[in-house]
């Protein structure tokens, strides 16, 4: 039974992240989420069997049917890597509450808030890595979704308090010091989603991992003369990664953290 749940869980990630694939191309071109999909280079409206995701862009291999042009490759990834989230978030609750046929409605806000989480965070990556761009649009909603998901599941509002305050507070405050230099206002609506849907303490190693990673690709890209020493790296990219797996392991890095402390 959860196999087979699992298969159709993830056709819904499929179909969720060629949502997201449009929704990150429509905010930033500031167009209606509403309206028909279409080929960014021809324009041509795109039809629904050429729309089904990751099947068309086989089908089609990978080129617009009417003027030929590649389509990008990030479009089947996004919806592969979504798919593939979508079906870990269900698989996180089955090892936590068991087999779908048993979860109580609490197991199943989790994996709606776990949803959400990563729905949004998948979107922050793309934005951010594309054009250092964190929409508002997408953060603040889904801060706001998973943190009233979090009260309803018991999480203590001191303990989201307290989250939401050194998620938000600690990009503020570079983001005052440095008068917008250093990071953009965008990181600090991101960290706030952070400490409302992770809380604490696990706030904590989602910030740590990020700039871990954010030091490695970039002394990694300096020692490859990619980027020089001032040039920018998108913060929220990193974020997003070390949320999404800070989501999915962040307590068993938390006590492998501990153990080193205090073998």
């Amino acid at each position: 039974m959860d196999v087979v749940f699992l298969f159709f869980v993830g056709l819904l990630g499929l179909i969720v992240g060629s949502f997201i694939n449009c929704l990150v191309w429509r905010l930033h071109s500031h167009e209606s989420i509403l309206g028909r999909s279409y080929c960014p280079h021809c324009r041509h409206t795109i039809r629904w069997y050429d729309n089904i995701p990751l099947f068309s862009f086989l089908n089609l291999n990978g080129r617009c049917r009417h003027c030929k042009k590649k389509i990008s490759w990030r479009y089947p990834i996004v919806e592969a890597i979504t798919a593939l989230l979508f079906i870990l978030v269900f698989i996180k609750g089955i090892v936590v509450g068991g087999s779908m046929e048993i979860w109580t409605y609490l197991t199943w806000l989790t994996v709606v808030r776990d949803l959400v989480f990563v729905s949004a965070l998948i979107v922050v990556f793309i934005s951010d890595v594309l054009w250092y761009i964190i929409f508002d649009e997408v953060a603040l909603p889904a801060a706001i979704i998973v943190g009233v998901i979090n009260l309803i599941l018991g999480v203590s509002w001191q303990n989201l308090l307290l989250s939401a305050t050194i998620g938000s507070g600690f990009f503020l405050i570079q983001y005052l010091a440095s008068r917008g230099r250093w990071i953009g206002g965008g990181d600090i609506r991101l960290g706030l989603l952070l400490g409302l849907g992770l809380g604490w303490p696990l706030i904590l190693p989602a910030i740590f991992i990020a700039y871990l990673l954010g030091a490695c690709v970039g002394l990694g890209l300096l020692f490859l003369r990619k980027r020089e020493w001032k040039s920018a790296l998108p913060l929220g990219t990193f974020l997003a990664i070390s949320g999404t797996l800070v989501l999915f392991v962040g307590p068993e890095i938390i006590n492998w953290y501990l153990g080193l402390l205090y073998r």
